[in-house]
C-alpha cells in the first residue's frame, strides 16, 4: 500500500512524460520486484493460476475423450443395427405371404363384444436403446389392462421380451402369466412361435389382444391392438354368421373336423408373423436412435473443444504476458 501511495505522488508530482519520472518509476519497479514477500506473493498467485489452468484443461481433454469414444459406440450400433435389419427384413418378406392368407381367414369372423377374462399379449424385445418402440407396446398393455379391470373384467398379461415384463412388473405383476425372454438369441423361426402358441393354447383364453409394432417403412411404424378370435370365441358364434363367413372356402375335409388344427395354426401365425415386424422395427428404430445419439455426442464435443481452445488460448497468453513483465522488470 505504501509502494501505491509512492507510485500516485510521483505520477502526480513529475508526469508521465518527463525523463526523470521514468527514471524514478524504474527505481520504483526494482524497489517493488526487489521485495522478497511481494516475489513470494506474485510466485504463489502464478503457481495457483497455472495449476487451474492445468485442471481444467485435464477434465475438459477428459471429457472430449468421453464424447468421442460415444460417438465411436453409437456409430458401430448404427451399423451392427443396419446389418440385422437386413436379415429381420428379409425374414419378414419371406413369412408375411404365409401369414397374411390365415388372418384374412379369421378376419371373416364375426366380432361381439362380451365380457369376460382378456389376455394381453405383449411383443416387445430384449434390449433397449431403440427409441419408444418397447414402452409404447407397455403403455398400450396397460392402458388396456386398467379398461378392462375398471370395467369389472380380469385381466391378464402375457408376452415376449424382457423391456415389456420390466415396464409393467411394478404395477401390473400379480397379472403375469408367462413372459418368454432371450428369443433374439438365436434366430427366429416358425417352430419358436410354435412353441409359444402352445403355452397360449394351454391357457384358453376367453378373449386375447395382441399389442405389437406395424413395420411402415425405415422410419415409421405404428403400435397397433389386434383382436384375436380365440377358440371360445369361435365355439359361441351364431352358426349361420359362423357358415356365411366361411362358406367362401373349401375345406377337406370338413371344417368342423380341422377346426382345432386350424386354430391353433392361426395363432402361430399370428405370433410368427407380428414377432418379425416387430423386429424389424425395433431394428430400424435403433438406426434412427444411434444416428441421433452419433450426432449429439458430435455436437457435445464441438462446444467442448471450442472451451478447451479458449482455456488453453489463456494460458499461453497468461504465460507471455508473465515472461515479458518478468523482462520489463529485470
Amino acid at each position: 500500500a505504501i509502494l501505491a501511495q509512492e507510485h500516485s505522488v510521483l505520477r502526480q508530482a513529475f508526469g508521465t512524460r518527463d525523463r526523470a519520472y521514468r527514471h524514478i518509476a524504474a527505481m520504483f519497479s526494482m524497489r517493488l520486484f526487489g521485495n522478497p514477500a511481494f516475489k513470494s506473493a506474485v510466485t504463489c498467485s502464478v503457481d495457483a493460476q497455472q495449476a487451474r489452468h492445468a485442471a481444467s484443461l485435464k477434465t475438459l481433454k477428459a471429457r472430449m475423450r468421453s464424447f468421442n469414444n460415444m460417438k465411436k459406440i453409437t456409430k458401430s450400433m448404427k451399423m451392427v443395427a443396419a446389418s440385422k435389419l437386413k436379415k429381420d427384413e428379409s425374414r419378414m418378406h419371406v413369412a408375411l405371404p404365409f401369414v397374411r392368407p390365415v388372418q384374412d381367414l379369421f378376419a371373416r369372423l364375426p366380432r361381439m363384444d362380451r365380457p369376460g377374462a382378456t389376455i394381453y399379449f405383449g411383443v416387445t424385445s430384449d434390449k433397449g436403446l431403440c427409441g419408444g418402440v418397447n414402452s409404447a407396446v407397455a403403455k398400450m398393455c396397460r392402458r388396456g389392462i386398467a379398461a378392462d379391470e375398471a370395467a369389472g373384467n380380469s385381466a391378464k398379461y402375457m408376452g415376449i421380451g424382457a423391456k415389456g415384463s420390466a415396464a409393467l412388473k411394478r404395477f401390473y405383476g400379480d397379472r403375469f402369466t408367462t413372459v418368454f425372454e432371450e428369443c433374439a438369441k438365436v434366430p427366429w423361426t416358425f417352430g419358436a412361435a410354435s412353441i409359444i402358441a402352445e403355452k397360449v393354447i394351454a391357457t384358453n383364453p376367453m378373449k386375447m389382444t395382441v399389442c405389437s409394432n406395424k413395420f411402415r417403412s425405415l422410419v415409421a411404424y405404428e403400435t397397433q391392438a389386434a383382436q384375436v378370435v380365440t377358440l371360445n370365441e369361435a365355439m359361441t358364434m351364431d352358426r349361420a354368421e359362423f357358415s356365411k363367413a366361411m362358406d367362401v372356402y373349401s375345406f377337406e375335409p370338413s371344417i368342423y373336423e380341422v377346426w382345432n388344427d386350424l386354430h391353433e395354426f392361426y395363432y402361430a401365425t399370428v405370433i410368427h408373423g407380428l414377432y418379425l415386424e416387430g423386429a424389424v422395427s425395433e431394428q430400424s428404430s435403433r438406426m434412427a436412435a444411434m444416428e441421433s445419439a452419433s450426432k449429439n455426442a458430435n455436437e457435445m464435443l464441438e462446444k467442448v473443444s471450442l472451451v478447451y481452445n479458449r482455456a488453453r488460448q489463456a494460458k499461453i497468453t497468461t504465460e507471455l504476458c508473465e515472461i515479458i513483465s518478468g523482462a520489463s522488470a529485470v
